[in-house]
């Protein structure tokens, strides 16, 4: 019968293992299965991955790359602002095409032609390469398709319209940006006015809608997707000498989303052999016994099933794969690595102690100590991604739980297939056999007389029995002797502490600097045609923003005065902030009212209100547009006001919610939109969505660290150091041109998880020492898991280093994240934990430690 429970045992407020030792028991109890039949925690991890991995042929099927989807919130605004534009204001590209009417962003091709040399694109000789270039993009097939008005193709300039083959009159004729009621300010760019009237300008830019309503849509995609590959063959043929041709379509951008991940598979291979090359190195030997070259092999084997298993399996489960998930295979790789370092380092120390001398004693004794790290790691990094899924981006959400589910795969591998490689390779060394060929090798007795090299490669040890045990490593030498009592050095604390008073001061200032939202640019390659179009719409377009809907969404009483006061009212507001020009705003009530104050019509009453209203068609046939009229009410209406000088995402967010609190603000029912909106919507959640998965996910990390690291104030420097990390990440990556978006949200996520590995290691190893002082404990902490941590965060950077050299943002963005995660919290790990463990003394110690210590005094 057992006795009482010690002490020392039971829960408390200062030890909270009552957790951890079941834990321990049962990873000894896996560890005696493993070790027993090893053959099969090989075989069933390779048998599963192969079954699991046919899950890829669904891959074509679930591949999600809509950006609107993926990179927009679920719920954004805009949606829905949308979806009431398209059911009260349809469209008709076939007869009475408005691009600045549109719900969404049309089906267009655009050209952006630059004078060259600094002329004007309005002189004579550009105009007339405008004219050739118009003429080369407006064929038959275009004039088929194209979106109508007035019953012709939609003009693609309005200067094409006003001048044609005629050319260009004096520019001076025209005024800018409105002239006679045509708004210029997205037809010329770079414009120098006198007075209003035009001087000189140097863009001009050309844009080709065409049908999206009808059985015509198809042909219109196809057409377009002609133009794409034919316009810069057509463009070198005419051979410009006067304009410069940057050209865009509305799928190019979406195009060019889903072509990065092609620039980013041949990173894999490259991946793979500089993680396999570091992991060899790490564990070579100087043995052809206990060279552990498959050993590393097999670890790095290891991550790749857990991300064939992981992915296929939810590939079968219908999981959409975004091209975010691309990044995951790189992470999980510097996982999986880090982990199977930290076993390797258990197994040595374990080999080292003389009284366990066969395998499942060994085993046990391994599982029992780095198990429940490695379970820790991945608890709390499995959780932050799996916390990471409550989010409005989809991108995120679906990036979170393949990369979750990707971790617990590698989990279970490790401790199935990574150890029964162990249990094997542990057999090979008993059995004094070759690491490559497994023939016996005979120790001979005069080694001596041979060369190192020859020792190293045909005998067993160049320097003992193979029977012996193997020596500390050098690198955990070093911490022991030379790193761990440098840095438990009163004045080297002293630095520290600076140190990292410098850091957090940095950090904080990074993060009043943060910029928000992505840029779409950013969405394509590099060295995508669509960049310099970008360039140019932004150096030449970007004084004018988007032209901007304002619905009413109900039907109010037009016909009352103190109503249409009420809206001009609303208007007005609107107008005052500061990116709306109030002079150019197009509303079809003030010209209506105008008309009644002029005496020419009455709209008074309901009746005239609603009959003279062809009065005002006939005048300006594209308000007829803007009204959604039953026989007897107006069910919604729009007015349009122009913003200027967005240039930023600062810009973009200030005005959407200008324009939304404006709107909110009036006492008619008033809604703001515009197609943009859907992408500036992102700025309302990425901060609020950041900060939630970042609390929810430390608290959670808290909970887990005081379940599973048997001490409480340990657990809070664990949390701590999450904190920081995340603080220093989200400040520094600031300094790197970082912006706080979708994508970035998704590293700082992964922020979380990682910035408890590398302290809750180095922590849990300081509180279950056995060392008197609270120095002796950081030194021997440091010394059995510093060099571990380090292979593993220079794995991890291993992992996605390749990813510095992708040609697309989305991977950048990705490996400059993790760098900073992996520095900060390798830094942690090494440097400030460990000393800031020290100040506490035995306030950082396990009970249990304590209590081994009083026994060992008494006998």
């Amino acid at each position: 019968m057992a006795g009482p429970r010690d002490p020392a045992e039971r829960c408390s407020y200062r030890n909270t293992n009552c957790v951890e030792r079941p834990l321990r028991r049962l990873f000894e109890g896996l560890a005696s299965g493993v070790a027993a039949c090893p053959w099969a925690f090989v075989l069933v991890p390779l048998l599963l991955s192969g079954g699991l991995g046919a899950g890829f042929v669904f891959l074509p099927q679930r591949q999600e790359n809509d950006i609107e989807g993926q990179f927009t919130p679920t719920w954004g605004p805009a949606k829905a602002e949308r979806d009431f534009v398209r059911r009260h204001f349809p469209t008709n590209d076939s007869q009475r095409f408005s691009a600045a009417r549109l719900p969404t962003e049309g089906a267009y091709a655009a050209l952006i032609a630059v004078a060259t040399n600094g002329a004007s694109v309005l002189d004579a000789a550009p105009w007339a390469e405008v004219l050739r270039l118009n003429a080369t993009v407006h064929d038959a097939e275009y004039e088929r398709l194209c979106a109508r008005t007035d019953g012709g193709c939609a003009s693609p300039n309005e200067l094409l319209s006003r001048w044609g083959d005629a050319g260009p009159q004096d520019p001076r004729s025209l005024r800018f940006p409105v002239n006679d009621s045509i708004f210029l300010g997205t037809a010329l760019g770079g414009v120098e006015t006198d007075g209003g009237r035009v001087l000189r300008a140097r863009a001009l830019k050309l844009q080709y809608y065409l049908r999206e309503d009808g059985p015509e849509a198809q042909d219109s995609r196809q057409w377009l997707e002609g133009f794409l590959q034919n316009i810069s063959s057509k463009v070198a043929e005419l051979r410009l000498g006067s304009i410069q041709v940057t050209y865009f379509t509305s799928l190019s951008r979406q195009q060019e989303f889903e072509g990065i991940t092609k620039s980013v598979i041949p990173l894999f291979s490259v991946t793979y052999f500089l993680t396999i090359t570091f992991a060899i190195v790490s564990c070579l030997r100087l043995s052809c016994i206990r060279n552990n070259t498959w050993l590393a092999s097999c670890g790095v084997l290891s991550s790749g099933l857990a991300v064939l298993s992981s992915f296929g399996l939810l590939l079968f489960c219908g999981v959409p794969f975004v091209v975010t998930v691309a990044n995951a295979p790189f992470l999980i790789l510097g996982v999986g690595v880090d982990d199977m370092f930290i076993m390797i380092a258990s197994w040595e120390q374990s080999l080292r102690k003389k009284e366990k001398s066969n395998v499942k004693s060994l085993l046990a004794e391994t599982y029992s100590e780095a198990a429940l790290s490695v379970t820790i790691t991945t608890l709390t990094d499995v959780l932050a991604f799996f916390i990471g899924t409550w989010t409005a981006f989809l991108s995120v959400r679906s990036f979170c739980l393949y990369t979750g589910t990707a971790f617990i795969f590698c989990y279970v591998y490790t401790l199935t297939f990574f150890g029964a490689v162990l249990v094997l390779n542990h057999k090979r060394e008993q059995g004094n056999r070759h690491w490559l060929t497994c023939m016996h090798v005979d120790v001979g007795k005069d080694q001596a007389e041979n060369s190192c090299l020859y020792n190293a490669c045909c005998i067993g040890s160049s320097s003992r029995q193979p029977s012996e045990p193997e020596g500390d490593h050098p690198m955990n030498v070093f911490f022991k002797k030379y790193y761990g009592p440098f840095v438990t050095n009163k004045w080297n604390k002293v630095l520290m502490v600076l140190l990292y008073g410098a850091y957090l001061v940095g950090s904080i200032y990074g993060c009043t600097q943060v910029r928000e939202g992505i840029d779409l640019r950013n969405l394509a390659n590099d060295a995508s045609y669509v960049i310099p179009y970008y360039d140019d719409d932004d150096k030449y377009f970007s004084t004018y923003g988007p032209r901007v809907m304002v619905a009413i969404t109900e039907s109010v009483d037009y016909w009352n005065e103190a109503v249409r006061l009420g809206i001009e009212s609303c208007a007005q507001n609107l107008e005052n902030i500061s990116y709306v020009d109030k002079n150019l705003t197009e509303s079809w009530l003030r010209v209506y009212t105008e008309l009644d104050k002029r005496g020419l019509i009455n709209i008074n009453s309901k009746t005239d209100f609603l009959n003279n209203l062809n009065i005002l068609f006939r005048a300006r046939p594209s308000f007829e547009w803007d009204i959604n009229k039953t026989q007897d009410e107006i069910e919604a209406s729009r007015f349009f006001i122009q913003t200027v000088n967005v240039t930023s995402a600062v810009d973009e967010k200030n005005l959407l919610n200008e324009l939304r609190e404006a709107a909110k603000q009036c006492s008619i029912p008033l809604k703001v939109y515009h197609p943009a909106f859907i992408y500036y919507d992102q700025y309302l959640v990425i901060v609020q969505n950041t900060v939630q998965n970042v609390v929810v996910a430390a608290g959670a990390m808290l909970v887990v660290s005081l379940l599973l690291i048997p001490n409480p104030l340990c657990c809070l420097w664990v949390t701590f150091a999450i904190a920081s990390v995340i603080v220093g990440v989200a400040g520094f990556m600031t300094f790197w041109n970082v912006n706080l978006d979708s994508i970035s949200m998704i590293n700082l996520v992964i922020c979380i998880g990682f910035s408890v590995d590398f302290s809750a290691h180095i922590s849990y190893a300081f509180v279950t020492s056995g060392e008197s002082s609270a120095n002796k404990r950081a030194i021997e902490a440091l010394s059995l898991l510093g060099y571990p941590v380090l292979q593993g965060a220079v794995s991890t950077i291993l992992g996605v280093v390749v990813l510095a050299a992708a040609s697309t943002y989305i991977f950048r963005t990705f490996f400059k994240i993790m760098f900073l995660v992996i520095l900060f919290g390798a830094l942690h790990g090494l440097v400030f934990i460990p000393v800031f463990l020290t100040f506490f003394g035995n306030f950082g110690r396990s009970p249990n430690t304590i209590s081994k210590e009083l026994e060992l005094e008494k006998l």
